[in-house]
């Protein structure tokens, strides 16, 4: 079962970078002192229908309506408790979310033409909704966050669920792998250098700018936004390109820095605390057929060490995998959304997927090619322990109660909070809302 973070207000969408120009606007709500316009409730409902979001309700604007006064009272409080947020994690928070869009429209100029407007306009006008957005979270985790669940909480929540209501669990793994990333030659290093220079030199000299050459020749993700990373720490960087990075000042280039990722030049773009912005050009040296074959026949050999009985898998992987993630808990590959041990069939990778369904528990993998952040990797991979599909029960799914009890009660807590601040706060709903069914009755007075 995936985390769940409690929400009840609206996901950040880009409702306000396509806002309608045809709305006529007008007051239709008022939170202490904020309030909500007209336009507001068409714009979201426009980008949800667009996402195909929208329920069957006939009330749904009403709905609407009532996420964002909730969100308004969330804001109300956490101004009363002083809770902000600093510069740095709303601009970190922006990256993230145009990482997320430019992946889904496939470049940054169709974004841009999309919105009919620049990158950094885009940016500017996501910066204040965003805030809002992450203060409110900030405010609901506060309101929830003494909630603690007792192991007889956990026993007495699924004794209460009738038995034909317990939930199907699906297939899952916890998975073990060893990771070798095969030696690359010097020659094809120096060539890697070689063309970097030329970009730094271009740069310098004026003759191309850091964003065009990233555009065209940059080899991961960040390529269709000139590079840019969003504002990252340290310790979300690989060290040797976080010691060149901070080492900059703004619009300097770094010299050529190799990492576990390839090799890169780096230009500051901005720091805020600690955190820096940065864009970057990668490029990663190509393996011949010859290093692959000596990469595989290397993990051909380290699974016979482990047939054999020679070291066990936990060993090996200590000694030889190049996962830095995963060499010290004996190779253990924990799931990439929930970072839990079990790990559900879907969510397993696509490479190693293909490999693990050909395999029983204990059994380890043939030496295959996966790929990651852009890289190829060789690997096997053993199956620790399954768990067939099954009507979830304690013994197996402990967590899963545990996590939807405090999901139950999370959400008591922050309904209690919802009523009592309804109680105290100056609500003003117009007319044209006023007949509309809300979840909560203390709206209209």
């Amino acid at each position: 079962m995936k985390k769940y973070l409690l929400l009840l207000v609206l996901s950040f969408t880009f409702s306000f970078l396509s806002a309608q120009k045809n709305v006529v606007d007008k007051i239709v709500a008022i939170v202490g002192e904020e309030i909500i316009l007209q336009s507001d409730i068409e714009n979201a409902y426009l980008q949800q229908q667009g996402q195909g979001l929208i329920s069957s309700s006939s009330n749904y604007k009403a709905e609407i309506l009532e996420q964002q006064l909730m969100q308004k009272l969330l804001m109300a409080q956490a101004q009363i408790d002083s809770i902000v947020v600093s510069d740095e994690e709303v601009e970190n928070a922006i990256s993230n979310q145009i990482d997320f869009f430019i992946s889904n429209i496939g470049s940054q100029e169709r974004l841009e033409k999309y919105f009919g407007k620049s990158l950094q306009e885009i940016r500017d006008d996501m910066r204040t909704p965003l805030r809002e957005q992450l203060i409110t979270q900030q405010m609901q985790q506060k309101i929830v966050e003494k909630i603690r669940i007792t192991p007889s909480e956990v026993r007495n929540y699924f004794k209460r669920i009738p038995k034909d209501s317990l939930p199907d669990m699906p297939d899952r793994y916890v998975l073990q792998q060893i990771v070798l990333r095969p030696d690359v030659s010097e020659a094809e290093k120096e060539r890697i250098r070689e063309q970097l220079r030329s970009f730094r030199e271009q740069i310098l000299s004026g003759e191309k700018t850091f964003n065009t050459l990233a555009v065209l020749y940059s080899e991961d993700g960040t390529a269709p936004r000139g590079g840019e990373l969003g504002y990252k720490s340290k310790k979300e960087l690989d060290p040797a390109f976080a010691e060149a990075a901070f080492s900059l000042k703004p619009g300097r280039i770094s010299k050529i820095v190799e990492s576990e990722y390839g090799f890169h030049i780096i230009q500051l773009i901005d720091r805020q605390g600690e955190k820096i912005n940065v864009r970057h050009i990668i490029l990663q040296p190509k393996v011949s057929e010859t290093e692959k074959q000596e990469a595989l026949n290397r993990l051909d050999t380290i699974r016979q060490y482990i047939t054999d009985g020679k070291m066990t898998f936990e060993e090996a992987a200590y000694y030889f995998s190049t996962d830095k993630k995963t060499r010290n808990n004996g190779g253990l590959f924990a799931d990439p959304e929930t970072a839990e041990a079990k790990i559900a069939r879907a969510d397993i990778p696509g490479d190693m997927a293909r490999e693990v369904n050909k395999l029983k528990t204990g059994e380890i993998s043939q030496p295959f090619i996966s790929h990651s952040n852009g890289q190829e990797e060789y690997k096997i991979v053993k199956v620790k322990e399954f768990y067939p599909r099954h009507k979830a029960n304690l013994d197996e799914d402990w967590q899963n109660f545990e996590l939807m009890l405090q999901q139950e009660k999370q959400m008591e807590k922050l309904e209690k909070w919802i009523k009592e601040k309804q109680a105290d706060t100056y609500i003003h709903i117009d007319d044209s809302y006023k007949d509309s069914k809300f979840r909560y009755d203390g709206w209209i007075k």
